[in-house]
């Protein structure tokens, strides 16, 4: 398995579990604009529901991960990679963020490579740079653009600053070994890439021993290089760290090797009357896509987050948001819901204040705003008949999603990279076909919102 091939074999390719499910969409946009039929579960499918998708070449997972403890992953993760295994792909992913995300407490990945090693023994590649995001990794260390500009990421301007999990460390290699006691670390740097020696260095590694392999990223040949490296690791099942550019990088060495034939997929966005956007995201960016999205006729809905800790006080909250949104759609104007405008709203200030003492406090407060919004989202979707909806921000997004009683999606269009049009699949027929776009806080231009309803 995993050696060159004149055709790639049958059945699925690629088995994900991605930690939050926006960048969970962007590994299914990776292939499916190459033209791989992917699917993405919203919960471990059963065995039945995988059936009908028996004719996709990659089977995804969204899960939430990214804003979980590690006693979290000890006790959900084992049988995730369990359902992955059974798939039989060759290459089993943990998909995680191209900025990386994580620390040792929150959404670590140095856990998730343990328990992933622990099923996997052998090599474990990791590729988190996506040149379509905008991510670069060069000896060891990750950039992420901003605004036209690269930054590493220890001084980016979002991440170094993120509310929960801030990049203080642009060396990944560094960032992972403080998650990880366990897993040695290394880097395989461009050079040996582009010299044609990183399978090499990979498969020295014992069968029988795990060791994590942080693979540069530069340009297009190292991207090729990259999936080689990942796709012939000599492993019948190899289990694989990184963002969506680890799909895209097997998706650009298989079609070097004549093994993908041109992608017949349309990419257009149509236009659509009516739309409702919510947002749980911090983003400065997210915060310029709101300011153009209400020149752009949506109407911006606060939820005040100082009334979460009253359960009545917060239910009010919910339904006033609910109310206003319907009244705006009833008269022409497309509802977005959101908590806050950018880091330096002081409602986020306020926020940590009241909710960040602890870890679980935190976490719980943050669950609550998913659901909640996923709650807005759910009721405007039956009480006003909508076919398309946006969700922004990752952590919130993952747990709003689980609010819509859906199950599945599948590309449909373009809008930004890591941020796709998606259509929903469920036993609901009032869920099932709707569109849904899912976008982490960085993703999308600032008309994003604007463009998934007006179309591009």
């Amino acid at each position: 398995m995993n050696s060159p091939l004149t055709s790639l074999p049958a059945g699925p390719l690629v088995s994900f579990y991605g930690d939050d499910f926006t960048g969970s969409s962007a590994s299914m946009e990776a292939f499916a604009w190459q033209g791989i039929k992917t699917v993405l579960f919203l919960n471990v499918p059963s065995a039945e529901r995988l059936e009908e998708f028996s004719d996709y070449r990659c089977i995804g997972i969204a899960g939430i991960a990214r804003s979980k403890s590690p006693a979290w992953m000890d006790a959900h993760l084992p049988a995730i990679f369990e359902r992955l295994r059974q798939t039989g792909s060759p290459i089993v992913h943990y998909k995680v963020c191209s900025t990386f995300d994580s620390s040792p407490e929150i959404g670590s990945i140095g856990k998730a490579a343990e328990l992933g090693a622990g099923m996997f023994p052998g090599p474990i590649p990791m590729l988190v740079g996506d040149l379509g995001m905008g991510r670069i990794q060069v000896f060891g260390h990750l950039f992420a653009q901003a605004n036209g500009q690269y930054y590493r990421l220890d001084r980016h301007p979002t991440m170094a600053n993120h509310p929960a999990t801030p990049m203080q460390e642009s060396d990944l290699a560094r960032h992972l070994a403080a998650q990880t006691s366990v897993l040695p670390i290394s880097n395989i740097d461009f050079l040996r890439l582009k010299a044609g020696d990183a399978t090499g260095t990979m498969r020295l590694t014992s069968t029988n021993k795990s060791h994590i392999y942080s693979i540069d990223l530069l340009d297009e040949e190292t991207l090729r290089a990259a999936g080689q490296a990942i796709w012939m690791t000599g492993r019948a099942q190899t289990f694989v760290l990184g963002s969506q550019g680890v799909e895209a990088a097997l998706a650009a060495y298989w079609r070097s090797q004549g093994l993908l034939t041109d992608p017949q997929v349309e990419t257009s966005v149509k236009a659509i009357d009516r739309i409702a956007v919510v947002s749980g995201s911090v983003s400065p960016m997210t915060a310029a896509q709101i300011d153009h999205a209400t020149s752009q006729g949506f109407e911006a809905i606060r939820l005040d987050l100082a009334r979460l800790s009253d359960q009545n006080a917060w239910n009010a909250e919910i339904e006033l948001a609910v109310t206003k949104s319907k009244s705006a759609l009833s008269e022409g104007r497309d509802p977005l819901v959101f908590t806050a405008r950018g880091p330096d709203d002081p409602a986020v200030r306020q926020f940590k204040e009241k909710f960040y003492h602890d870890r679980a406090t935190a976490e719980a407060a943050n669950d609550l705003i998913g659901s909640s919004l996923g709650q807005i989202l759910d009721r405007l979707i039956i009480e006003s008949n909508l076919s398309r909806v946006v969700l922004s921000g990752g952590d919130t997004s993952s747990h709003a999603a689980l609010k819509l009683r859906i199950d599945a999606l599948t590309s449909v269009a373009k809008l930004a990279p890591g941020g796709p049009l998606c259509r929903a699949h469920s036993a609901d027929p009032s869920r099932n076909g709707i569109e849904i776009a899912m976008k982490g806080g960085q993703v999308g231009s600032v008309g994003y919102f604007a463009a998934a309803r007006d179309g591009q």
